[in-house]
Protein backbone atom coordinates (compact mmCIF):
# COMPACT_ATOMS: atom_id res chain seq x y z
CA UNK A 1 0.00 0.00 0.00
CA UNK A 2 1.16 3.54 -0.92
CA UNK A 3 1.29 6.03 1.70
CA UNK A 4 -1.18 8.04 -0.04
CA UNK A 5 -3.69 5.64 -0.12
CA UNK A 6 -3.14 5.35 3.19
CA UNK A 7 -3.68 9.00 4.24
CA UNK A 8 -6.63 9.02 2.39
CA UNK A 9 -8.46 5.45 3.74
CA UNK A 10 -9.89 6.95 6.85
CA UNK A 11 -11.75 9.24 5.23
CA UNK A 12 -12.35 7.14 2.35
CA UNK A 13 -13.86 4.00 4.39
CA UNK A 14 -16.10 6.19 6.66
CA UNK A 15 -17.30 7.78 4.04
CA UNK A 16 -17.94 4.16 1.77
CA UNK A 17 -19.65 3.01 5.28
CA UNK A 18 -21.81 6.20 4.88
CA UNK A 19 -23.48 4.97 1.77
CA UNK A 20 -24.00 1.14 2.65
CA UNK A 21 -27.31 1.42 1.84
CA UNK A 22 -29.68 -1.81 2.01
CA UNK A 23 -28.55 -2.38 -2.01
CA UNK A 24 -24.64 -1.85 -1.12
CA UNK A 25 -25.29 -4.12 1.57
CA UNK A 26 -26.76 -6.58 0.38
CA UNK A 27 -24.03 -6.97 -2.55
CA UNK A 28 -21.05 -6.83 -0.29
CA UNK A 29 -19.49 -10.41 0.44
CA UNK A 30 -19.44 -11.84 3.59
CA UNK A 31 -15.58 -12.23 4.46
CA UNK A 32 -14.25 -13.85 7.98
CA UNK A 33 -10.46 -13.55 8.41
CA UNK A 34 -8.39 -14.77 11.28
CA UNK A 35 -5.61 -12.46 12.66
CA UNK A 36 -2.99 -14.23 14.71
CA UNK A 37 -1.58 -12.01 17.59
CA UNK A 38 1.93 -12.28 18.94
CA UNK A 39 0.41 -11.42 22.50
CA UNK A 40 -1.50 -12.36 25.26
CA UNK A 41 -4.73 -11.11 25.92
CA UNK A 42 -3.22 -10.45 29.47
CA UNK A 43 -1.68 -7.54 27.80
CA UNK A 44 -4.47 -5.58 26.83
CA UNK A 45 -3.25 -2.53 25.97
CA UNK A 46 -1.08 -4.08 22.52
CA UNK A 47 -3.90 -7.23 22.29
CA UNK A 48 -6.73 -4.57 22.35
CA UNK A 49 -5.79 -3.08 19.33
CA UNK A 50 -5.99 -5.94 17.34
CA UNK A 51 -9.45 -5.91 18.55
CA UNK A 52 -10.29 -2.70 17.93
CA UNK A 53 -9.31 -2.91 14.55
CA UNK A 54 -11.88 -5.76 14.08
CA UNK A 55 -14.74 -4.59 15.75
CA UNK A 56 -14.23 -1.46 13.56
CA UNK A 57 -13.98 -3.31 10.45
CA UNK A 58 -16.84 -5.10 11.40
CA UNK A 59 -18.93 -1.66 11.97
CA UNK A 60 -17.55 -0.06 8.45
CA UNK A 61 -18.72 -2.93 6.54
CA UNK A 62 -22.35 -3.45 8.25
CA UNK A 63 -20.86 -7.15 9.64
CA UNK A 64 -20.23 -8.20 6.47
CA UNK A 65 -16.34 -8.61 6.91
CA UNK A 66 -15.59 -10.09 10.14
CA UNK A 67 -11.96 -11.00 11.36
CA UNK A 68 -11.26 -12.85 14.22
CA UNK A 69 -8.66 -12.09 16.46
CA UNK A 70 -6.44 -15.05 17.96
CA UNK A 71 -3.79 -14.34 21.04
CA UNK A 72 -0.25 -16.10 20.75
CA UNK A 73 -0.12 -19.61 21.12
CA UNK A 74 -4.10 -19.81 20.19
CA UNK A 75 -3.12 -20.86 16.49
CA UNK A 76 0.81 -20.59 16.31
CA UNK A 77 3.13 -19.31 18.79
CA UNK A 78 3.60 -15.30 19.31
CA UNK A 79 6.87 -15.16 17.55
CA UNK A 80 5.29 -17.42 14.46
CA UNK A 81 2.80 -14.84 13.59
CA UNK A 82 4.49 -13.33 10.50
CA UNK A 83 5.25 -16.74 9.21
CA UNK A 84 1.49 -18.18 9.48
CA UNK A 85 0.03 -14.66 7.87
CA UNK A 86 3.09 -15.58 4.94
CA UNK A 87 2.20 -18.93 3.90
CA UNK A 88 -1.82 -18.17 4.21
CA UNK A 89 -2.47 -20.06 7.45
CA UNK A 90 -4.11 -17.27 8.24
CA UNK A 91 -4.72 -14.37 6.36
CA UNK A 92 -3.60 -11.77 8.78
CA UNK A 93 -1.53 -11.02 12.13
CA UNK A 94 -0.81 -8.31 14.44
CA UNK A 95 2.70 -7.98 15.31
CA UNK A 96 6.09 -6.32 15.64
CA UNK A 97 7.91 -6.35 12.35
CA UNK A 98 11.31 -6.71 14.75
CA UNK A 99 11.10 -9.88 16.02
CA UNK A 100 12.00 -11.29 12.05
CA UNK A 101 15.33 -9.82 12.33
CA UNK A 102 16.98 -13.06 12.24
CA UNK A 103 14.98 -13.30 8.70
CA UNK A 104 16.94 -10.04 7.81
CA UNK A 105 18.09 -7.58 9.69
CA UNK A 106 16.33 -4.69 7.66
CA UNK A 107 12.76 -6.11 9.58
CA UNK A 108 14.05 -3.59 12.16
CA UNK A 109 13.45 -0.59 11.08
CA UNK A 110 9.64 -1.69 11.24
CA UNK A 111 9.11 -1.39 14.76
CA UNK A 112 11.93 0.34 16.14
CA UNK A 113 15.86 0.26 16.14
CA UNK A 114 18.42 1.58 18.60
CA UNK A 115 18.68 5.48 18.40
CA UNK A 116 16.23 5.87 16.05
CA UNK A 117 13.10 7.75 15.75
CA UNK A 118 10.28 8.99 18.54
CA UNK A 119 6.99 8.12 17.85
CA UNK A 120 5.71 11.08 16.22
CA UNK A 121 8.52 11.19 13.83
CA UNK A 122 7.83 7.16 13.42
CA UNK A 123 3.88 8.12 12.09
CA UNK A 124 5.54 10.70 10.30
CA UNK A 125 8.54 8.47 8.54
CA UNK A 126 5.89 6.18 7.56
CA UNK A 127 2.61 8.34 6.49
CA UNK A 128 4.64 11.61 5.20
CA UNK A 129 8.23 10.34 4.40
CA UNK A 130 9.34 7.06 2.50
CA UNK A 131 8.68 4.68 5.26
CA UNK A 132 5.90 2.83 4.42
CA UNK A 133 6.71 2.77 1.12
CA UNK A 134 10.43 1.69 1.38
CA UNK A 135 9.07 -0.95 4.00
CA UNK A 136 6.66 -2.56 1.85
CA UNK A 137 9.09 -2.89 -0.59
CA UNK A 138 10.82 -4.62 1.87
CA UNK A 139 7.67 -6.95 2.86
CA UNK A 140 7.08 -7.84 -1.16
CA UNK A 141 9.74 -10.68 -0.76
CA UNK A 142 7.89 -11.90 2.14
CA UNK A 143 4.53 -12.20 0.72
CA UNK A 144 3.23 -9.60 3.22
CA UNK A 145 1.49 -6.50 3.00
CA UNK A 146 2.03 -4.00 6.29
CA UNK A 147 0.12 -1.10 8.12
CA UNK A 148 1.11 0.47 11.45
CA UNK A 149 -0.83 -1.17 14.05
CA UNK A 150 -0.35 1.12 16.78
CA UNK A 151 2.83 2.52 19.12
CA UNK A 152 3.96 2.50 22.92
CA UNK A 153 5.55 5.59 23.10
CA UNK A 154 9.10 5.60 24.10
CA UNK A 155 9.53 2.58 26.11
CA UNK A 156 11.99 1.79 29.45
CA UNK A 157 15.41 0.26 29.79
CA UNK A 158 14.69 -2.77 31.43
CA UNK A 159 14.50 -4.78 34.79
CA UNK A 160 18.00 -5.64 36.29
CA UNK A 161 18.21 -7.66 39.29
CA UNK A 162 21.93 -5.74 40.28
CA UNK A 163 22.54 -2.05 39.13
CA UNK A 164 24.29 -1.35 36.01
CA UNK A 165 26.89 1.54 37.04
CA UNK A 166 29.52 0.91 34.14
CA UNK A 167 29.46 -0.48 30.91
CA UNK A 168 31.76 -3.53 32.49
CA UNK A 169 28.95 -4.55 34.61
CA UNK A 170 26.96 -5.80 31.44
CA UNK A 171 29.41 -8.58 30.91
CA UNK A 172 27.66 -11.82 30.95
CA UNK A 173 24.74 -11.40 31.94
CA UNK A 174 21.40 -13.05 30.02
CA UNK A 175 18.87 -10.08 29.03
CA UNK A 176 15.64 -11.12 27.05
CA UNK A 177 15.71 -8.06 24.35
CA UNK A 178 14.22 -8.07 21.24
CA UNK A 179 15.27 -6.77 17.65
CA UNK A 180 18.58 -5.20 16.73
CA UNK A 181 18.54 -3.96 20.37
CA UNK A 182 20.06 -7.47 21.31
CA UNK A 183 23.05 -7.02 18.82
CA UNK A 184 24.03 -3.76 20.12
CA UNK A 185 23.74 -5.40 23.51
CA UNK A 186 25.58 -8.34 22.50
CA UNK A 187 28.76 -5.83 21.12
CA UNK A 188 28.57 -4.69 25.38
CA UNK A 189 28.58 -7.89 26.80
CA UNK A 190 25.47 -9.04 27.54
CA UNK A 191 23.88 -12.99 26.04
CA UNK A 192 20.50 -11.81 24.72
CA UNK A 193 17.69 -13.68 24.21
CA UNK A 194 14.30 -13.48 22.76
CA UNK A 195 11.19 -14.52 24.08
CA UNK A 196 7.68 -14.13 24.03
CA UNK A 197 5.89 -11.71 26.52
CA UNK A 198 4.24 -14.82 28.57
CA UNK A 199 7.63 -15.95 28.66
CA UNK A 200 9.64 -13.25 30.24
CA UNK A 201 8.70 -13.63 33.88
CA UNK A 202 8.55 -17.08 34.20
CA UNK A 203 12.27 -17.29 33.11
CA UNK A 204 13.28 -14.45 34.87
CA UNK A 205 12.10 -15.93 38.12
CA UNK A 206 13.82 -18.92 37.27
CA UNK A 207 17.03 -16.84 36.84
CA UNK A 208 17.13 -18.43 33.44
CA UNK A 209 17.77 -14.98 32.44
CA UNK A 210 19.04 -12.03 34.82
CA UNK A 211 17.71 -8.94 33.24
CA UNK A 212 14.79 -8.41 30.79
CA UNK A 213 12.95 -5.75 29.31
CA UNK A 214 9.44 -5.46 27.74
CA UNK A 215 7.49 -2.16 27.38
CA UNK A 216 7.27 0.38 29.99
CA UNK A 217 5.53 0.35 33.21
CA UNK A 218 2.00 -0.25 32.50
CA UNK A 219 3.00 -3.47 30.81
CA UNK A 220 5.72 -4.83 32.96
CA UNK A 221 3.25 -4.17 36.12
CA UNK A 222 0.54 -6.33 34.82
CA UNK A 223 3.80 -8.68 33.54
CA UNK A 224 4.84 -8.50 37.23
CA UNK A 225 8.68 -8.25 36.59
CA UNK A 226 8.90 -5.58 39.11
CA UNK A 227 8.19 -9.01 41.72
CA UNK A 228 11.59 -10.71 40.24
CA UNK A 229 13.93 -7.79 39.50
CA UNK A 230 14.29 -4.28 41.47
CA UNK A 231 15.85 -2.05 38.89
CA UNK A 232 14.24 -0.29 36.30
CA UNK A 233 16.20 1.59 33.66
CA UNK A 234 15.73 4.47 31.88
CA UNK A 235 15.77 5.28 28.95
CA UNK A 236 14.99 2.25 26.57
CA UNK A 237 17.23 3.45 24.14
CA UNK A 238 16.74 0.74 21.73
CA UNK A 239 12.63 1.53 21.21
CA UNK A 240 12.62 5.26 21.25
CA UNK A 241 9.43 4.20 20.26
CA UNK A 242 7.71 1.23 19.27
CA UNK A 243 5.72 0.79 16.08
CA UNK A 244 3.39 -2.53 15.80
CA UNK A 245 2.06 -3.90 12.63
CA UNK A 246 -0.69 -5.07 10.70
CA UNK A 247 0.85 -7.71 8.39
CA UNK A 248 -2.29 -9.33 5.71
CA UNK A 249 -1.12 -12.10 3.39
CA UNK A 250 -0.81 -10.15 -0.06
CA UNK A 251 -3.03 -12.11 -2.01
CA UNK A 252 -5.51 -11.90 0.80
CA UNK A 253 -5.06 -8.49 0.91
CA UNK A 254 -5.39 -7.91 -3.02
CA UNK A 255 -8.67 -9.96 -3.39
CA UNK A 256 -10.77 -7.73 -1.03
CA UNK A 257 -12.86 -5.61 -2.46
CA UNK A 258 -11.75 -1.97 -2.66
CA UNK A 259 -14.54 -0.85 0.18
CA UNK A 260 -13.05 -3.22 2.48
CA UNK A 261 -9.48 -2.27 1.74
CA UNK A 262 -10.50 1.05 3.04
CA UNK A 263 -12.53 -0.23 5.90
CA UNK A 264 -9.76 -2.45 6.64
CA UNK A 265 -7.14 0.44 6.73
CA UNK A 266 -9.05 3.09 8.29
CA UNK A 267 -9.62 0.51 11.13
CA UNK A 268 -5.86 0.21 11.46
CA UNK A 269 -5.41 4.08 11.76
CA UNK A 270 -7.78 3.61 14.52
CA UNK A 271 -6.03 1.45 16.49
CA UNK A 272 -2.46 2.97 15.65
CA UNK A 273 -3.95 6.23 17.41
CA UNK A 274 -5.71 4.83 20.30
CA UNK A 275 -2.45 2.53 21.46
CA UNK A 276 -0.45 5.56 21.43
CA UNK A 277 -3.09 7.60 23.99
CA UNK A 278 -3.89 4.41 25.92
CA UNK A 279 0.03 3.77 27.06
CA UNK A 280 0.11 7.77 27.12
CA UNK A 281 -2.82 7.88 30.11
CA UNK A 282 -1.94 4.83 31.82
CA UNK A 283 1.96 4.91 32.36
CA UNK A 284 1.96 8.02 34.79
CA UNK A 285 -0.08 5.91 37.16
CA UNK A 286 1.66 2.67 36.24
CA UNK A 287 5.14 3.94 37.06
CA UNK A 288 3.82 6.06 40.48
CA UNK A 289 2.43 2.33 41.37
CA UNK A 290 6.03 0.45 40.76
CA UNK A 291 7.87 3.09 42.72
CA UNK A 292 5.54 2.43 45.48
CA UNK A 293 6.58 -1.39 44.90
CA UNK A 294 9.99 -1.03 46.14
CA UNK A 295 11.10 -0.45 42.26
CA UNK A 296 14.18 1.31 42.17
CA UNK A 297 14.64 3.52 39.20
CA UNK A 298 18.16 3.92 37.58
CA UNK A 299 19.18 5.88 34.57
CA UNK A 300 21.56 4.46 32.24
CA UNK A 301 24.81 5.42 33.01
CA UNK A 302 26.10 7.94 30.28
CA UNK A 303 29.52 5.77 29.33
CA UNK A 304 26.40 3.12 28.24
CA UNK A 305 24.64 5.47 26.44
CA UNK A 306 27.63 6.46 24.43
CA UNK A 307 29.06 3.04 23.74
CA UNK A 308 25.60 1.56 23.50
CA UNK A 309 25.47 4.86 20.31
CA UNK A 310 28.77 3.97 19.18
CA UNK A 311 27.86 0.31 18.69
CA UNK A 312 24.87 1.19 17.15
CA UNK A 313 25.85 3.03 14.22
CA UNK A 314 28.57 0.98 13.91
CA UNK A 315 26.36 -2.10 12.99
CA UNK A 316 23.98 -0.05 10.70
CA UNK A 317 26.98 1.11 8.79
CA UNK A 318 28.50 -2.62 8.27
CA UNK A 319 24.77 -3.74 7.26
CA UNK A 320 24.69 -1.06 4.96
CA UNK A 321 27.56 -2.52 2.94
CA UNK A 322 26.45 -6.09 3.14
CA UNK A 323 22.99 -5.51 2.85
CA UNK A 324 21.86 -3.40 0.41
CA UNK A 325 17.82 -3.71 1.48
CA UNK A 326 19.03 -2.78 4.48
CA UNK A 327 21.40 0.45 3.73
CA UNK A 328 18.23 1.55 1.42
CA UNK A 329 15.87 1.82 4.15
CA UNK A 330 18.47 2.72 6.78
CA UNK A 331 20.19 5.41 4.75
CA UNK A 332 16.03 7.27 4.54
CA UNK A 333 15.16 6.93 7.98
CA UNK A 334 18.80 8.29 9.31
CA UNK A 335 18.00 11.36 6.94
CA UNK A 336 14.51 11.28 8.32
CA UNK A 337 15.57 10.95 11.96
CA UNK A 338 18.48 14.06 11.74
CA UNK A 339 16.07 16.27 9.79
CA UNK A 340 13.23 15.55 12.42
CA UNK A 341 15.32 16.37 15.38
CA UNK A 342 16.58 20.05 13.94
CA UNK A 343 12.98 20.95 14.78
CA UNK A 344 12.92 18.42 18.09
CA UNK A 345 15.61 20.18 19.43
CA UNK A 346 13.87 23.97 18.96
CA UNK A 347 10.92 23.30 20.03
CA UNK A 348 9.64 20.38 21.02
CA UNK A 349 12.17 19.16 23.71
CA UNK A 350 12.47 23.12 25.44
CA UNK A 351 8.96 22.60 26.21
CA UNK A 352 9.15 19.65 27.51
CA UNK A 353 11.71 20.21 29.48
CA UNK A 354 10.76 23.20 30.48
CA UNK A 355 7.61 21.51 31.80
CA UNK A 356 9.25 18.79 33.91
CA UNK A 357 11.45 21.63 35.71
CA UNK A 358 8.83 23.71 36.04
CA UNK A 359 6.59 20.80 37.56
CA UNK A 360 9.28 19.99 39.91
CA UNK A 361 9.28 23.25 41.32
CA UNK A 362 5.54 23.17 42.14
Amino acid sequence: MKRREFLTAATAGVAASSVAMPAIAQSAPEVKWRCTSSFPKSLDTIYGAAELMAKTVSELTDGKFQIRVFAAGEIVPGLQALDATQNNTVEMCHSASYYYVGKDPTFGMGTAIPFALNTRQMNAWFLFGNGLTLMNEFYKDYNVTMLPGGNTGGQMGGWFRKEIKTVADLNGLKMRIAGMGGQVMAKLGVVPQQLAGGDIYPALEKGTIDAAEWVGPYDDEKLGLFKVAKYYYYPGWWEGCAALNFFFNTAQWNSLPPLYQHALTAACARANESMLASYDAKNPVAIQSLVKSGTQLRRYPNDVMDAAYKASHEIYEKLSTENPKFGKVWNDLKAFRNNAYTWWQIAEFNYDDYMVRARSRG
